[in-house]
């Protein structure tokens, strides 16, 4: 974000911050219609809606109202400077002539961008994306445990002796473990699959019955004793959990798709000595890596197609 834009977005947030905690929910917007003006000028809910791909992100996680009334100011502040640019005759000679250019050029991207790949993408189509990876996914086990990390097997054999003589696993993981991530809550790891621990606490930890505390395993960062509270199949991610992750993937791809088309149809010279050598190497990697593929799979096809030839001949 550009200085003058923080300038204006902070300047937005010192006005409103006195009226924080009395704002009312505003009704939803209707069309195109004016909000506010300065000097006679409108700005529009379509304003709005510009600010908001601007500097939204910029936002955080302020409530709707409160978002709408931020970005109202951020247009005020940025009318009344370019009313008072355009009084001070900023709007002339070859550099503003520039910034015009640069900034047409960006809209034009941006409404390419929309029209072409973002309008494209569907949450229907993110749907039966999510609804065709679940169907091929395995069940998968995890366990909630909690553990208990000393230097020697003689400590961990100690602290499961006293464990076994009543005392509670917690207080002792409490008193006695050495993991600062988990000592103040008991020991407790939460829930995990396999592939998500070092490989010998995971064996360990998955080979216990729920309420049992297994004997002492090494690992890299010491000896463990580990406490087995439940194991459960594990639930899969619902639609509106990952439905953003989805979309933005869906159209990453679809945008490097478009941005591929657009370059392939188009004579590209790069004039910088650097940047053309950087642009160069990346291709030839690319291109060898793109080689070794493609000779794998004509060996593979060559394999396959002699062990299929034997089989027909021993028959």
């Amino acid at each position: 974000m550009t200085n003058s834009k923080v300038f204006a977005l902070a300047a937005a947030l010192a006005l409103l911050a006195p009226a924080l905690p009395t704002l009312a929910q505003t009704a939803a917007p209707a069309g195109n219609a004016v909000v506010a003006r300065v000097n006679d000028t409108p700005i529009t809910e379509r304003d709005l809606s510009l600010a908001e791909i601007e500097v939204g992100s910029d936002l955080g996680n302020l409530p709707p109202e409160t978002r709408r009334r931020v970005l109202v100011e951020y247009i005020i502040e940025t009318q009344l400077m370019a009313d008072a640019a355009g009084k001070s005759e900023l709007a002339k000679g070859p550099a503003f002539d520039e910034r015009m250019a640069y900034y047409r050029r960006k809209a034009l991207r941006e409404a390419y961008f929309d029209s072409k790949v973002r309008d494209t993408i569907s949450e229907a189509a993110a749907k039966t994306f999510y609804e065709d990876q679940v169907k091929g996914l395995k069940p998968e086990e995890e366990v909630k445990a909690r553990h208990i990390l000393v230097k020697t097997k003689d400590e961990a054999a100690a602290l499961k002796a006293k464990i076994a003589g009543g005392a509670a696993f917690d207080v002792v993981a409490k008193e006695s473990s050495q993991d600062p991530g988990t000592k103040d809550n008991g020991g407790l790891l939460g829930f995990f699959s396999k592939g998500q621990m070092v490989p010998q606490f995971e064996e360990a930890a998955f080979a216990v019955k729920p309420g049992d505390v297994s004997e002492p395993v090494e690992s890299q960062f010491g000896w463990h004793i580990i406490k087995v509270e439940e194991r459960r199949t594990k639930p899969l991610p619902t639609f509106d959990e990952v439905k953003e992750r989805i979309l933005n993937a869906m159209v990453h791809r679809k945008a490097q798709a478009v941005a591929q088309s657009l370059r392939d149809g188009a004579k590209i010279d790069i004039l910088d000595a650097d940047i053309k050598k950087q642009v160069e190497d990346e291709q030839k990697q690319t291109s060898d890596q793109q080689k070794m593929i493609e000779e794998q799979i004509k060996k593979l096809q060559e394999s396959q197609k002699a062990g299929a030839e034997g089989e027909k001949k021993a028959q």
